[in-house]
């Protein structure tokens, strides 16, 4: 089975961010399924085994409602930016404690010129931060041990906001400020886009997600869910 995407599927989503707006993507809805929605499923299940080999604690759903695969409309309350949709396919794989509380997850970002992978958290609330800041001032060596794996730090790098002065309770000074600072726990890698058309795109994903789990097990740990 093929697990990758194809070139339609960024001519579609080039097609899209030109004429992001209801009525064009009522007139292609059909190629969005094909293009898409059914590559992305497809990928999703090659995926769901070989993560399993990581942990058995995440999910892979190649599902509408509920699923992996993010929804391509776009939230735009909150944003200047008003198009109804997203330009990129998003797919996380949530920790199975992800809907209760804030919990690690897995995510592959594709769109037309750009592809990474990341892990972590994303904006964790108060009770999550507190815990994961806790965790890396009690367990500082593991956390370090955790993100200076040789292919990990030449892979990937931390992104996400962190606060400007240190934390309440942390003296700026900490030999651990630069992580305490972080507002967000995010480790993102680049890759090739074209990656995105090879048959084994799924296995190539795993294989960078493989590299995380020594921070994905440190946040695990520090939120007090299963790894």
């Amino acid at each position: 089975m093929m697990t990758g995407f194809s070139e339609d599927t960024f001519s579609f989503l080039r097609q899209l961010a030109e004429n992001n707006n209801r009525d064009w993507f009522a007139e292609h809805k059909d190629d969005y399924e094909d293009v898409v929605r059914e590559p992305a499923f497809a990928f999703i299940e090659a995926v769901a085994p070989r993560l399993k080999e990581i942990s058995t604690h995440f999910e892979a759903k190649a599902s509408k409602v509920g699923g992996s695969l993010m929804r391509v409309h776009r939230d735009s309350r909150f944003s200047k930016n008003k198009t109804p949709y997203k330009t990129n396919i998003g797919i996380q794989f949530r920790h199975e404690q992800g809907k209760d509380i804030h919990a690690p997850g897995f995510y592959v970002h594709i769109e037309a010129g750009e592809a990474f992978v990341g892990v972590g958290l994303w904006h964790p609330d108060a009770e999550a931060l507190k815990a994961i800041r806790s965790h890396i001032d009690t367990f500082s060596a593991a956390w370090i041990e955790a993100i200076s794996g040789d292919k990990f730090s030449r892979l990937f790098h931390f992104a996400g906001d962190a606060v400007k002065t240190a934390p309440k309770g942390y003296a700026k000074d900490h030999p651990m400020i630069a992580h305490l600072k972080r507002k967000d726990f995010i480790a993102i890698a680049q890759i090739a886009p074209e990656l995105c058309l090879e048959e084994d795109f799924a296995e190539v994903v795993v294989d960078y997600f493989k590299l995380t789990t020594p921070l994905m097990g440190e946040l695990c740990r520090a939120l007090r869910v299963p790894f």
